[in-house]
């Protein structure tokens, strides 16, 4: 075997699985960056030209020239180090890769934040479009559990204890609203991302400057090339240049974080019904082989919560970056580079897991009836006292189910089979169908209309 270079496994992925080889891995790269960073470069020069401000055929050159796999990504990192961030290294190489009488073009008025920002806005649309498919396919793989078990009871859980009974339709439901509420949530933040450009303190000045005065004919032409930058882009045109006024980034952050969070919950729902002791969920199959024959462990799930676990801490470090002192910080947007990332891997890897892990769901519902029954009618409880205080008045029956629940304890019989002897001795009690009133499946309330309504969302 041959020795690894350092330099290129530096992020193979080895520590995260639960994103190395899907598609936010691909968009988050240096690769992805450093092309990003190209195309924001080049389109700088592209809607130069379309205003006036450059030769047509320099936007066309350095286009050409914008080429991620020209440049050596490693040199580039290592040459940043010396100004704290690596476009001006890029923009020495870009403009080096094209014909002298171009160069003048390359980078020209731009800082090295417009650059970096609006590539990250770039490669924040490129990732966000495979999350949301693996978003649609994950409330599509929801749906269809919650279809198939609208009537399937099972035990609703409190606290880690049995509350009252409900569907696992429902829960299903459950999962499929907040994963739309994510899809939601990151289809209006990738709308909105915006290019960044403002020269050095946000005024647009420099661009005036380099046009001479004849040419000008009294209309500066920092307004028109900012939205001709974001049409190249397709990105949106922002209101102000946003050097130090953070508010995209925080809003992709928060959407993000949600997003994380949200994939989350049916994760961790299923970390939980798929213990042995429970057994209602089970993962699917996945591609290696079981580490115990008797196990299925819940990977998928695993590595979705411990996504949803990082993902705040990650998105408050980009919170915290609003708070950037003058027209550009020292400081505070370099904070954001690699949170922002890994927040992006995150989710597409969550959102790919996801997906997976609901389309191969197997679910069990006669481990759900049985554990219906383990606290021997109790789970019932709360219909039975509605039930005996309109009978003979909420204190009694408070009294009556507290001791019949005492009895059924201490003797490890069913509730049902105390609460018969109790109906006899308690004549206001009487008549009442117990068989009925005890079943579990018969107390789901609006579970099915609740699922069914939740399942109209589009």
């Amino acid at each position: 075997m041959q020795p690894t270079d350092p330099a290129a496994e530096s992020d193979a992925g080895l520590l995260a699985p639960g994103r190395a080889g899907y598609p936010a891995e691909t968009a988050t790269g240096d690769r992805a960056f450093l092309q990003a960073m190209l195309d924001a470069e080049a389109a700088l020069t592209r809607a130069q030209a379309d205003c006036g401000l450059a030769p047509a055929e320099a936007g066309r050159l350095v286009t050409e020239a914008a080429d991620a796999d020209r440049f050596d990504v490693r040199a580039l990192a290592l040459a940043a180090r010396a100004g704290g961030d690596p476009v001006l290294p890029l923009a020495r190489s870009l403009a080096a890769a094209v014909a002298p009488e171009v160069r003048p073009y390359v980078h020209r008025g731009a800082s090295g934040q417009d650059i970096l920002d609006t590539a990250a806005m770039l490669v924040a649309a490129r990732t966000l479009a495979p999350v949301l498919d693996d978003l649609a396919r994950a409330a599509e793989a929801a749906a269809g559990l919650a279809a198939a078990h609208r009537n399937t009871p099972m035990a609703g859980r409190t606290l880690t204890q049995q509350a009252a009974p409900t569907t696992f339709g429902l829960k299903a439901a459950g999962w499929r609203s907040m994963i739309l509420d994510a899809r939601d949530r990151l289809l209006a933040v990738r709308e909105s991302l915006p290019a960044q450009l403002g020269g050095a303190a946000g005024t647009l000045a420099v661009f005036a400057a380099y046009t001479p005065a004849e040419d000008l004919d009294g209309i500066d032409p920092g307004l028109p090339l900012l939205q001709a930058y974001a049409n190249e882009l397709g990105l949106a045109e922002p209101l102000l240049p946003w050097h130090s006024l953070r508010t995209p980034v925080a809003d992709l952050a928060g959407a993000l974080a949600f997003a994380a969070g949200a994939l989350g919950k049916p994760a961790a729902d299923v970390l939980s019904l798929s213990r042995t002791e429970i057994g209602e969920v089970c993962e699917g199959r996945g591609d290696g082989p079981p580490v115990m024959a008797h196990r299925s462990d819940p990977v998928r799930a695993t590595l979705i919560t411990a996504g949803a676990r990082r993902a705040p801490g990650l998105a408050a470090t980009l919170y915290g970056s609003l708070a950037a002192e003058d027209e550009r910080a020292a400081g505070a947007w370099h904070a954001e580079w690699e949170p922002l990332r890994e927040l992006l891997r995150l989710v597409g890897g969550a959102a790919r897991n996801t997906a997976a892990l609901l389309d191969g769901l197997r679910v069990a519902p006669y481990a759900m009836r049985e554990n219906l029954q383990l606290t021997g009618g109790q789970i019932v409880a709360e219909r039975l006292a509605a039930v005996f205080a309109e009978r003979i008045g909420r204190r009694r029956a408070e009294e009556v189910l507290v001791n019949a629940a005492d009895r059924a304890r201490a003797e490890t019989t069913d509730l049902s089979d105390i609460l018969a002897d109790v109906l006899d001795e308690e004549p206001g009690l009487a008549g009442l169908d117990l068989r009925d009133l005890t079943d579990p499946s018969r107390y789901t309330g609006c579970a099915g209309p609740l699922t069914d309504r939740a399942l109209d969302r589009g």
